[in-house]
């Protein structure tokens, strides 16, 4: 699960689909307007979120609906900080 997380991630056009998901959910219409990109492109970006569980989509009606798993994104943001051992800002070893 992690390595589809860390490839979704590795995209600049996927990171952009997930900040604009952070802000709220989108049909794939909405998302397209954000971009110079075909559809069958979209729509493989889209595939690769989901496949890495990072976005999911409810059908409403003619649409898809999108939306950001952000326990998905933090899982994987905690695991690269524990990687590089970087320690959570406001985080003190004293108690």
């Amino acid at each position: 699960m992690a390595t589809k997380v860390y490839k979704a991630l590795s995209d600049p056009t996927r990171r952009k689909i997930l900040q604009l998901l952070r802000k709220k959910d989108m049909n794939a219409g909405e998302v397209a307007e954000h971009f110079d990109s075909t559809k069958p492109t979209l729509s493989r970006h889209f595939s690769v979120l989901q496949e890495a569980d990072l976005i999911q989509g409810t059908r409403e009606g003619n649409f898809i609906i999108y939306r950001l798993n952000v326990s998905v994104l933090e899982e994987a943001i905690w695991g690269m900080m524990q990687i590089f051992e970087i320690e959570p800002k406001g985080k003190s070893d004293e108690v």
